[in-house]
């Protein structure tokens, strides 16, 4: 989230809290920075990776992207048979893809190796609860500080549709939290995620980020930092790296989105499609895991919601972002800004690397429905907020689900 910073506790540096072509846009607030946070680990030497490039959900390690696009890409001097040997590395403005059609993620087979995904860090930059203007709509008391709880292990056993996602900003590696949902348009067999604008798109001062990686179930066996010394890469990532091929957030969070402050943290969510790196039996991503969730953009008011759990792997201290933690507790609101909608608001204490993470609700029929991500956070932690999802966010939705109806 983003500690009024980027990511979860947008912490960035490393990780973020917060971090198709042609993907519609959804405004990325500047998230409290609680979900964001930093990765610091090199490549490992003897896992060199290969370049395998896919666009548009190909998965078949062949490049096939829209003439448009191409021609996008032509224009800000990007040869992709670069970019996949280290040409991704050059941050310079003029080529860093910033328009809400412009992604493009190519497949590096090996990047995402074990020590890089470990090494994930939290850049903290928080700020005060002073810095954002609650006092404009409505804004309830200050929750009371809920300490967040380790789930217990095997994570794909209790939280099967958590995960990390990993990307490549100008600060370095970073992660964020991600959620498996529903997809309208390939029931039972979704490739979609959840997860901050933040942990996508750099907002107003920046673009896409690169690299963009999920990882089901991230160190499902519940290991510690010191046991995950020399893991293998399947014991980090049981069921697969995921690489996104599509992805969308608000054209408000691109427009207004910053690193620091609530600016566009109503609409600080994204969309993002996945595609395996390695092959998977032709099986998605809902499959893979064994479920995914309904997202609901109509969801209660908060003085009908009784709680709301929310997921993440929080990395700044005192956590390490090894570990999955939840928070379960009644929401209150938060207002931003009077012209953006009021946010949900809870008690917690998970920090930076958090940012992006599901927050769920079960709803009168005792199904659980996801209704809000982390977006922000105070620099001393403590609570957390996310946007209450409608029309906007189910564009962003939408439009991803659409793209990829017919394949």
């Amino acid at each position: 989230m983003r500690s009024i910073r980027p990511s979860f506790t947008v912490r960035r540096g490393r990780g973020g809290r917060r971090t198709s072509p042609a993907l519609a846009t959804v405004a990325l607030v500047s998230a409290l920075a609680l979900t964001a946070t930093a990765c610091n680990g090199d490549d490992n030497a003897d896992a060199r990776p290969t370049a395998t490039a896919t666009a548009a959900g190909t998965g078949d390690g062949k490049i096939r992207i829209p003439d448009d696009l191409k021609k996008r890409l032509k224009e800000h001097g990007i040869d992709l048979d670069k970019w996949k040997n280290g040409a991704w590395k050059n941050w310079n403005r003029d080529g860093w893809l910033r328009e809400a059609n412009d992604f493009v993620n190519p497949i590096i087979k090996g990047l995402w190796n074990p020590d890089r995904m470990r090494d994930a860090n939290d850049p903290d930059k928080g700020v005060d609860d002073n810095d954002i203007s609650g006092d404009q709509g409505v804004t309830d008391p200050t929750p009371q500080p809920v300490r967040a709880r380790a789930v217990a292990p095997p994570y794909h056993s209790r939280a099967a549709t958590s995960g990390k996602e990993f990307f490549d900003s100008p600060q370095g590696t970073m992660v964020c939290s991600a959620t498996v949902v529903e997809d309208p348009a390939h029931p039972g067999r979704s490739n979609m995620i959840w997860t901050a604008g933040h942990c996508v798109h750099a907002g107003k001062s920046g673009g896409w980020y690169r690299n963009i990686a999920f990882v089901p179930s991230y160190n499902n066996a519940g290991k510690s930092s010191a046991q995950l010394q020399g893991a293998s890469r399947s014991e980090v990532a049981p069921y697969g790296v995921w690489w996104a091929d599509a992805a969308q957030t608000s054209q408000q969070w691109i427009d207004q989105g910053g690193e620091t402050g609530g600016n566009g943290a109503s609409y600080d969510f994204a969309v993002i499609h996945v595609t395996p790196e390695q092959g998977n039996a032709g099986k998605s991503l809902e499959e893979t895991v064994g479920g995914a969730l309904p997202v609901n953009f109509d969801a209660p008011a908060v003085p009908k919601v009784s709680s709301i759990t929310a997921s993440g792997y929080p990395a700044a201290a005192p956590y390490d972002g090894q570990l999955l933690y939840q928070c379960q507790d009644k929401p209150g609101r938060l207002s931003i800004a009077k012209s953006d909608p009021t946010m949900y608001r809870i008690g917690c204490t998970m920090t930076g690397g958090s940012s992006g993470g599901g927050w769920v609700e079960t709803g009168a029929d005792g199904k659980p429905a996801l209704v809000s991500n982390t977006s922000i956070g105070p620099v001393s932690s403590g609570w957390l907020a996310g946007p209450r999802l409608g029309g906007v966010a189910k564009g962003v939705y939408d439009s991803v689900s659409k793209k990829f109806a017919g394949r």
